[in-house]
């Protein structure tokens, strides 16, 4: 089920809103709102409901234990097989195929034959998001720095919550854990307005302006990228920067309105990131919660920068290949992640000498350059297409050119170009005040229903296959 869509705006979400405020009771509610987001997820393949079961109950046996055992070789042990029991799921659904046909590839390569079959299993929507928040629920407690659930329907419904499922935040317990056990049992006018504010602001960056950059550039020209000149190579990328920003933002914004309807709060997870004036900036405003959770369960656990140079240089190449791998079970995704990776540990060495671009404008377009290289690996079809296409708009391979036609007029393409690079250098929603005037009301109205009138045709969040 998708936030854009009749039956989520007018059937679900209405019901779920109705059913959670109308409801008595702590547990009733919690029960209530566990229920509407299995359905939520169900709606998708109901087959894997029982998956994302297995897992949360796998999970909050393992914290209780490992709270209430005083041997660390027990806790140590327990963690050890809870985690191998999560990645496990994790790689057979989402790395299997991918290792094995690495394999036979290099086995091929070397004149061996390397005999394993492909399971072409269908990856259950949302598996990373919410095997992420497992995770780092069972390692929190494991350093003693949280107490676990009261009971199964609590963690339940954390793991589960509809607005972050499927394409995060990633919400941490301890964050959520106030707020399950002290639920707000009546709407705060406030929070509702804010919460319509962010849902129907996210919305618009998604259906108004991610779906039309994909429609009218993105998906026409990269159907073309053996054909794209330089010029069109960099129409693009640029096309694909801003959809990518806009589908992913706008669906973590629908999330924190969403959350905000039913009397939660979640974490943000964007800051303008385009405007950022260095890599390790833009890390710190891009995908906030997954950069934060990385930090802090992979990248400070292996040393940090408290080390020799080689050692954190090989820190941050490491976490950023794991997130690259994190983000799809393709060569492509793991070039991504060791591009990042060497972008971060090329900017600490430069940083250390004072080699920085003087003037924040030329720092935010040297930084902003070098994230849309990047997304060349990340978009395209394989690591020969990203090549070939990185060397098009370097100007040390020629294109054919003429795909211009492809897309919309040059009028209608300026306009929407132009309102996308405008739209992602204003500052993010969070820093945005909310306007008070009835008047704003009526515009948030009018948008919504703008964006209704794209809903009939399919169109699910870039991050649904992560």
């Amino acid at each position: 089920m998708f936030f854009n869509s009749y039956v989520f705006c007018f059937l679900f979400l209405p019901a779920a809103l109705l059913g959670w405020w109308q409801l008595p009771g702590r547990r009733w509610r919690l029960g209530f709102l566990t229920l509407a987001s299995y359905v939520f997820y169900g709606w998708w393949d109901w087959r894997f409901v029982p998956l994302m079961l297995a897992s949360t109950t796998a999970d909050f046996i393992a914290g209780w234990y490992i709270h209430r055992t005083a041997a660390a070789a027990r806790r140590r042990a327990c963690l050890v097989l809870l985690l191998g029991f999560n990645l496990g799921i994790l790689g057979i659904f989402k790395y299997y195929d991918f290792f094995v046909g690495s394999l036979d590839g290099l086995g091929a390569a070397l004149g061996l034959s390397v005999d394993l079959p492909l399971l072409h299993l269908v990856l259950p929507v949302g598996i990373s998001f919410y095997t992420f928040n497992s995770i780092s629920y069972t390692i929190d407690i494991y350093r003693g720095r949280l107490q676990p659930a009261r009971s199964l329907l609590e963690f339940s419904t954390f793991v589960a919550m509809f607005p972050h499922l499927v394409a995060g935040p990633i919400v941490r317990y301890a964050d959520m854990a106030p707020q399950f056990e002290r639920p707000s049992v009546r709407p705060d006018r406030p929070a509702w307005v804010l919460g319509c504010w962010f849902f129907v602001l996210g919305m618009a960056r998604k259906v108004l302006l991610a779906d039309l950059l994909a429609a009218h550039f993105v998906t026409p020209l990269w159907h073309q990228a053996a054909h794209l000149d330089a010029g069109e190579a960099w129409l693009a990328v640029l096309a694909y920067t801003l959809q990518i920003y806009f589908d992913f933002s706008g669906y973590s914004d629908m999330a924190v309105g969403l959350a905000l309807l039913l009397g939660f709060r979640f974490p943000q997870n964007f800051d303008a990131p385009y405007q950022s004036a260095n890599i390790s900036e833009f890390w710190r405003r891009w995908h906030m919660s997954l950069s934060f959770w990385i930090r802090d369960y992979l990248y400070v656990p292996l040393g940090g920068n408290q080390g020799s140079r080689l050692r954190t240089m090989r820190n941050l190449a490491l976490v950023m290949f794991l997130g690259g791998l994190w983000h799809g079970a393709a060569w492509t995704f793991v070039v991504w992640g060791l591009y990042h990776g060497a972008l971060l540990a090329a900017h600490a060495a430069c940083r250390e000498r004072g080699w920085v671009p003087r003037g924040r404008p030329l720092a935010v377009v040297c930084t902003l350059l070098s994230v849309m290289v990047g997304w060349v690996f990340f978009r395209a079809t394989s690591l020969a297409e990203a090549v070939r296409l990185l060397g098009v708009m370097g100007g040390m391979r020629q294109g054919e050119g003429g795909n211009l036609a492809l897309v919309a007029s040059p009028l209608a393409w300026a306009v929407l170009l132009l309102a996308g690079i405008i739209a992602a250098f204003l500052p993010d929603t969070w820093r945005l005040a909310v306007p008070r005037r009835p008047i704003w009301g009526a515009i948030l109205a009018l948008l919504f229903l703008c964006c209704t009138f794209r809903f009939a045709t399919p169109s699910p969040f870039l991050y649904f296959q992560f």
